[in-house]
């Protein structure tokens, strides 16, 4: 039997394992040796994408300290889970800007069952990165960025493999995008790729636009169908 797409983002994210050698002051957060966590992973995948529909991948950075660094599901908050794709959890809540924004989009869509039938979330490094407690991005550190970068490169050709529609990605962030060019000018993993505004720039410095934003993303995502 052909192994559905969540049969291998389960197997692919219960092995993540952390990468040595960083640089002095930064570490990471690895939820997916959480009991917990792995039941939510199982679940949420099974619910989701337990077929062999090809999904546009929409990448961000990596994760936040306060969504998948918590739950292990990209942009999403244990009350995320609970309130929009009814999954139950005893995980305590986080704030999460990002996970409110993208949840604002995933119920414009029509909901998680048709925004993950056709999309998959995740990250061009798939665990979080914090220094001095709090959030960092791989390409806050130019050390860090090339420590991680075979590990970046590999890791989105594992992902690719659960079932991508390689037509089109969607980055998330303006200066995420010249990493992912990058990665995809040296792999090829997709034909083209369209950048929306990340969603915490979104809600800490364009809040008032929100309502357009999320109409910008649903048009994106429409035309990347």
């Amino acid at each position: 039997m052909t192994l559905t797409f969540a049969d291998l983002a389960i197997r692919y994210y219960l092995n993540l394992s952390d990468p040595g050698d960083l640089p002095p002051g930064i570490s990471v957060l690895n939820p997916y040796r959480q009991p917990e966590v792995q039941t939510i992973v199982q679940t949420f995948f099974t619910k989701y994408f337990s077929d062999h529909q090809p999904r546009v991948y929409v990448l961000g950075i990596n994760p936040g300290r306060f969504g998948a660094g918590v739950t292990g599901i990209s942009f999403t908050t244990p009350q995320a889970l609970i309130n929009h794709c009814g999954i139950d959890n005893r995980l305590p809540p986080t704030p999460e800007l990002s996970s409110r924004f993208i949840y604002r989009v995933v119920d414009a869509f029509g909901g998680p069952a048709a925004f993950y039938g056709r999309f998959f979330l995740t990250s061009l490094y798939p665990l979080a990165l914090v220094k001095q407690g709090k959030n960092y991005n791989f390409y806050d550190d130019r050390g860090l960025t090339t420590a991680l970068w075979p590990f970046i490169t590999e890791t989105v050709r594992q992902q690719i493999g659960f079932g991508c529609d390689r037509r089109v990605a969607v980055c998330l962030g303006r200066k995420n995008e010249v990493y992912l060019q990058r990665l995809n000018d040296q792999q090829r993993f997709f034909d083209r790729i369209v950048t929306l505004d990340h969603p915490r720039y979104i809600l800490q410095y364009r809040s008032r636009e929100a309502d357009a934003y999320v109409e910008q993303y649903i048009q994106t995502l429409a035309d990347c169908m």
